[in-house]
């Protein structure tokens, strides 16, 4: 970083920059700008390093934002890169290195300004620094000027799209994405959701619109494909000894630059290593993508993007539509799988998994028709467990996503029939072999008797028992310890209901003409009963339709049996206990039959006999237990303000100052 550190402080001094930024307009014609975009300079990737580089680029904005209106030297500096772009395909068909890093520079300057630029002005403002021109003859910019705005971002969409990822292209594809993450960043600095302005508008309806489809797509392969920084020597031409001295400058001009995302790393700031295996481009192309994916409806047009993500198709599938849905495209669906299952670390991979499984139905069906799933929900469930080490987000974000997979039956049946050997990461207890079913019990219980001691959060109550609702039916072969820590929740719950009722009555004794407020005991009790009703359902949900394949839970039920009594006469659960007693009172009158003093196999013997001779009439039918994920209303709410803190803590070579952030609090950033 010490080479960093130095060039670093040197921009203030820089001569270029110093022009640039200066009094006087410089004519595009000038040989200033080849001179400008030829630098050496390593861009940061780490926090430390975009924080540096922040610090020395904001004074020279300033400086910039005061003489622009005169120079026009900015929109200049536009029209330059976009000068480039129009080249750069067939640069890179050509193998033309300095032609690809040259417009790289430009528009690394162009990011580095518009982010400063953005934090001090108003889109309105904006555009009028790219609307400005040199008042000298010589001028000779072909573009628009009231469209350089929308020509500079229909050109990075053009660029990511069009222009192929190799060695030689990946340091400008990055750059392209991250300067749109950028063009978006307005949103941090309002509280309100943006629903509208230049950039906007200018993404959502402009000439971008026709190839919504085609950025998606590439956003989605960028992040498919993983494909890690290139290192220095593979995307930079080497000195030829034919090459002239083109060549030979080329080398050692750009050695330094494009050393770039070596020393840098994607990934979250927290908890993860960003010294190894960077891949930033996959990283900040998914940000890009959950940027534009929860971009608000305009008043009278969808989100195209969002259009994209929910209608496209897997590549396999031949069949023909009905009717052609807008911006739909075809992937591999497959290699997306993959991806998702590797990247499940990260709270963006988990985000894009669930708005593919909530909002996509064509990938939906295929994710719940693999025959690997433990490969998806292993690293979901692992998420869960280390919950005191997550931001809440990322748990309702998991969470979301098993309760989406357990309205479908045929999941719930075939979790019980994969079976796991030596999870490494559960480490309460040793499970050498285990169903994917019971282990996914196992998380679910342990995150709601955390949220219980921890959180005391409502809304993460409700989902983890409503997955567990939808699979209890489907119950198989529940593993031991799976079966005791159903019961062990319900003890603790049963422990919580009686130590709050104590407390409501020893207040009202106490407080006898006392006319201050009273604790809310009975909105904690009518949430307790709320739990302990759900819990009751659910055990009874699994006895009334797989008694018989659950003896590990009969035995459970019938080893903490005294637990059930205080709530039989309960109005609250008397309905409910019926099917309780029934299974209890048969199961104890065997197990007398059977003699004293049973060892725990000839007790497991008897309970697996009664099960088969258990007449199913006995057992009061209930209605099934099913829920279903309904996304709130305004979601944008709760997404956009997730997807810019993860922007702002894990976008690589982007660093804010948390001072002016207003659409989150920094603790939840």
């Amino acid at each position: 970083m010490g080479a960093n550190t130095s060039q670093v402080s040197n921009l203030s001094g820089n001569p270029n920059l110093k022009a640039l930024v200066g009094t006087e307009s410089i004519s595009e014609n000038d040989p200033f700008w080849n001179q400008l975009i030829s630098f050496t300079f390593i861009s940061p990737t780490s926090s430390g390093d975009s924080k540096l580089l922040e610090e020395a680029v904001i004074p020279l904005a300033k400086i910039f934002i005061e003489n622009n209106p005169r120079t026009g030297n900015f929109g200049a500096l536009v029209r330059i890169f976009l000068g480039r772009t129009k080249e750069l395909k067939i640069s890179t068909e050509c193998q033309d290195q300095l032609f690809i890093w040259q417009a790289h520079n430009a528009l690394f300057m162009i990011r580095c300004l518009l982010k400063v630029f953005i934090r001090e002005m108003s889109e309105e403002e904006l555009h009028q620094q790219f609307s400005y021109q040199e008042r000298v003859p010589g001028f000779c910019g072909e573009t628009g000027l009231e469209d350089l705005l929308e020509e500079l971002l229909s050109n990075l969409v053009h660029l990511i799209v069009e222009v192929p990822l190799l060695d030689i292209t990946y340091s400008i594809l990055f750059e392209a994405v991250t300067t749109l993450l950028v063009f978006f960043s307005y949103q941090l600095f309002h509280k309100d959701i943006l629903r509208d302005g230049l950039i906007y508008q200018h993404i959502m309806k402009g000439r971008c619109l026709c190839l919504t489809s085609r950025l998606v797509k590439t956003l989605l392969y960028n992040f498919i494909r993983q494909e890690k920084c290139p290192p220095p020597a593979t995307h930079f031409f080497e000195p030829k000894s034919e090459g002239g001295l083109l060549y030979g400058l080329a080398s050692g001009v750009a050695s330094g630059l494009w050393s770039v995302f070596t020393l840098g790393a994607a990934g979250s700031r927290a908890g993860v290593d960003q010294d190894h295996d960077p891949l930033p481009l996959s990283n900040q192309s998914l940000l890009l993508l959950l940027v534009l994916a929860n971009l608000t409806d305009g008043p009278d047009w969808p989100n195209p993007y969002r259009q994209a993500i929910t209608c496209f198709r897997n590549t396999q599938d031949t069949s023909s539509l009905p009717v052609e849905q807008p911006h739909m495209f075809q992937i591999n669906f497959n290699s997306l799988y993959t991806a998702l299952c590797e990247q499940q670390r990260s709270d963006q991979a988990t985000l894009l998994l669930y708005t593919l499984l909530h909002q996509n139905a064509n990938m939906r069906t295929y994710i719940l028709s693999r025959t690997d799933m433990d490969n998806l929900v292993l690293p979901i469930l692992e998420i869960l467990y280390h919950v005191e080490e997550r931001n809440s987000h990322h748990v309702y974000m998991a969470l979301i996503i098993l309760l989406i997979l357990t309205e479908d039956d045929a999941f719930n049946r075939s979790i019980h029939e994969v079976v796991l050997k030596n999870i490494s990461w559960y480490t309460e207890r040793s499970l050498t072999e285990i169903s994917l079913g019971s282990l996914l019990i196992l998380v679910v219980i342990r995150t709601i008797q955390f949220n219980m001691t921890r959180t005391r959060d409502k809304y993460l109550h409700t989902n983890c028992l409503a997955a567990l609702a939808n699979m209890s039916a489907q119950f198989r072969c529940l593993h031991q310890y799976a079966a005791q820590r159903i019961i062990s929740l319900f003890a603790l719950l049963s422990k919580k209901h009686n130590k709050v009722l104590e407390q409501a009555t020893q207040s009202l004794r106490g407080r006898q003409g006392d006319s201050t407020a009273l604790p809310d005991y009975a909105q904690d009790l009518n949430v307790i009963e709320e739990v302990i009703r759900m819990m009751l359902e659910i055990i009874n949900s699994c006895l009334c339709n797989s008694l018989h394949h659950n003896p590990n839970l009969v035995y459970a039920l019938l080893y903490k049996r005294e637990l059930f009594e205080q709530f039989r006469t309960h109005p609250s659960f008397q309905d409910i206990m019926q099917n309780l007693d029934t299974v209890i009172g048969f199961f104890s009158q065997r197990l007398e039959q059977a003699g004293s003093d049973l060892s725990v196999e000839r007790v497991q013997e008897v309970i697996m006999k009664g099960a088969q001779a258990l007449p199913k009439d006995r057992l009061k039918k209930f209605p099934e237990l099913k829920f279903k994920y309904v996304e709130e209303d305004q979601p944008e709410d709760f997404f956009i303000p997730y997807v810019w803190s993860l922007v702002f803590n894990s976008g690589v070579g982007l660093h804010w100052s948390a001072h002016g952030i207003e659409l989150f609090s920094m603790d939840s950033g």
